[in-house]
């Protein structure tokens, strides 16, 4: 009669499925990812990505500040024509309610398509820069933005070194840039102190 034996089980913490344990003198800390960004890349990123963003945010203020203008000649036409006396008045009011609708249409038409043309340029500046598809594959899983890394993400990464990703869990981006050839990123988690 064979007895089996039997089943020992590990009492191991839950790691993340990246993840690795540093060394012990690190206290907790756990690197879900790490790897290697260019440099002379990155610099000169910083300026396309910040340019491309500011693109975008110029032609949202224009659209705003023409419907702004479009709204005020259409409220100041009313004052003008009830004020005002003369058959001349009845033809710039007409004109300018013409004028107004165009306008409006016009804008409603083109809208999409300024928009589309701004965000368009941030998008190639994205998708052709390898180092943010690097820190963007490796975020993806643990921010809420689906599928894609926010622009402001990258560039407080670069600016500021140390970005937290996640704090309620503790994930941090880590930039190390003592090595002018190739700069480590690595995003860590800190694990909290058994009681």
């Amino acid at each position: 009669m064979t007895s089996t034996p039997e089943k020992t089980t590990a009492t191991t913490p839950a790691l993340p499925r990246y993840g690795q344990m540093l060394a012990p003198e690190a206290k907790g800390i756990l690197v879900l990812d790490e790897f290697t960004i260019d440099p002379a890349a990155a610099r000169k990123e910083q300026h396309r990505f910040r340019d491309g963003m500011a693109a975008v945010a110029l032609t949202m203020r224009r659209i705003a500040a023409l419907r702004i203008v479009i709204a005020i000649v259409a409220i100041g036409n009313l004052p003008l024509f009830l004020l005002s006396s003369g058959w001349w008045i009845y033809g710039v009011s007409l004109t300018l309610v013409v004028a107004v609708h165009a306008a409006v249409t016009w804008l409603n038409r083109h809208e999409p398509r300024l928009k589309q043309r701004s965000a368009l340029e941030l998008h190639k500046h994205r998708e052709s820069s390898a180092n943010y598809r690097k820190v963007r594959d490796a975020v993806k899983y643990m921010i809420d933005t689906p599928a894609r890394m926010n622009e402001h993400l990258y560039l407080e990464l670069l600016a500021a070194k140390r970005v937290a990703l996640n704090l309620a869990h503790g994930t941090v981006a880590l930039l190390d840039t003592s090595d002018d050839s190739a700069w480590k990123v690595r995003i860590v988690r800190e694990l909290p102190a058994a009681a």
